[in-house]
């Protein structure tokens, strides 16, 4: 099994070069469980199989019932469009083997990740003593962050509450479910935590032992971005621990038009985006900073007798799994590293302000249809609209069209107990006219 195996590798390698040739990416279709089961059995057996019997299967059978998320028509939940660059460098960490465990088995690969994450505080405003690591995606770097969080609150008389909006992440909720720590849910003004209003929820008679708070720049549904400027102010005052969770729109940090917007997050204690979203690299790959460190290796570090090598003393020796609650880890940084390395990050800013250019226009469009109504005015490249008339049965009956037209894939949402249609921008390949397209079947 571990031969080199020419006739294997070159099968393998004209595949991915069909793959990565492909322009446009296709969206492709969910899978039908009968049909997917017939196509797999008996395929895993005692004997094994000829590796182009079992390629093909792939090919005819399992990709094309897949999804693309890198499809420019791919316009649901949150896209992915990585480098080409990226992914080339993702199949040479894994032909490779590369972990990212400790700076004694991997400094080369922990140095290069170490100069992405400096590059993003930097975007951020963070301190240069700021550091993490890179973890598998925006719910695995929230939990680490905030059980951080958790640990370096003073002691309090009972049980920790966290401050959260009501338009958190759904990770969040999840986070503090598993830390056993409570929410203080406070109520956003136009779906958005400002300084106000967390001011007044912790000054009210629910508020109880508050320790942390969690904003969030780029809201899963909206792209709203909360007043981070005033919410760090009154963490200040508070002497909370302050987590921004940017898992979609932190990458807006590299966007000039937007940055004023990001006005305060140079004060957060913890911040997370993840690049497998709009930083363009493959999943699975999320950004994990702290402003100190120290206190997350504090918490996080692993004691066991075989870990004592990991742990020298030295200043230098950056070990990734002292920052989160991993301690195996691939070295998911790479990709990214190279893409930048390759493209520039005046690359990255384009692209990314080309998919703030295309929501401003979409809604320009929206708001020029009589069917059509737009519901808010895009913050980054997610727009909220409504086909005047339709009911939950329409939208979803529409969406199911467009899919089966390979037109685009556009899952309605849910927007204050309405159900309305959604666009999801993040492609640079994603064009007017696809808009276009997509609209004209409403």
């Amino acid at each position: 099994m571990h031969d080199y195996d020419e006739r294997l590798t070159d099968l393998v390698f004209s595949y991915m070069r069909d793959r990565l040739a492909m322009d446009p990416v296709p969206l492709d279709h969910p899978g039908v469980k009968d049909k997917l089961d017939i196509a797999l059995a008996g395929l895993i057996n005692a004997e094994g199989n000829d590796p182009a019997k079992v390629l093909d299967i792939y090919a005819d059978q399992l990709a094309p019932s897949v999804i693309s998320a890198d499809s420019p028509r791919f316009l649901s939940f949150i896209p992915a469009a990585p480098t080409k660059a990226a992914l080339l460098f993702d199949m040479v960490v894994s032909c490779a083997s590369l972990q990212g465990i400790s700076w004694l088995e991997a400094s080369g690969a922990i140095a290069a990740e170490n100069q992405v994450l400096r590059l993003i505080a930097d975007k951020a405003g963070m301190p240069g003593t700021a550091g993490g690591c890179f973890v598998s995606g925006g719910s695995a770097a929230n939990l680490s962050a905030l059980v951080v969080a958790r640990d370096a609150a003073r002691r309090t008389a009972g049980r920790p509450r966290v401050a959260v909006s009501d338009q958190a992440h759904s990770s969040i909720t999840n986070t503090l479910n598993i830390i056993g720590v409570d929410p203080l849910v406070v109520k956003t003004s136009d779906h958005r935590l400002t300084g106000e209003a967390l001011r007044a929820a912790l000054e009210g008679d629910e508020a109880g032992d508050v320790i942390a708070v969690v904003a969030t720049c780029g809201t899963t549904n909206a792209g709203i971005i909360d007043d981070l400027a005033g919410v760090a102010e009154v963490a200040r005052e508070h002497d909370l621990w302050f987590h921004v969770d940017g898992a979609y729109g932190g990458a807006g940090l590299f966007a000039p038009s937007v940055r004023g917007l990001y006005d305060g997050i140079e004060h957060a204690d913890s911040f997370v985006v993840d690049p497998h979203k709009w930083l363009f690299a493959p999943f699975d790959c999320a950004a994990l900073l702290y402003r100190n460190p120290r206190l997350a290796k504090a918490v996080h570090t692993q004691d066991a007798s075989y870990l004592d090598v990991l742990h020298t003393g030295e200043e230098e020796d950056w070990n990734p799994t002292d920052y989160a609650y991993h301690l195996t880890r691939r070295a998911r940084g790479l990709p990214l590293w190279f893409s930048l390395a390759v493209h520039g990050v005046g690359a990255y800013t384009e692209a990314i302000e080309k998919a703030l250019s295309l929501a401003r226009r979409s809604a320009d469009l929206i708001r020029e249809n009589e069917k059509l109504e737009l519901i808010r005015e895009p913050t980054l490249s997610a727009v909220l609209f409504r086909r005047r008339g339709w009911t939950h049965d329409d939208y979803r009956s529409w969406s199911e069209r467009l899919l089966a037209g390979q037109i685009g894939f556009v899952t309605p949402t849910g927007w204050e107990g309405e159900t309305v249609a959604r666009f999801a921008f993040l492609h640079p390949n994603t064009t007017i006219g696809i808009v276009e397209e997509i609209l004209a079947t409403m």
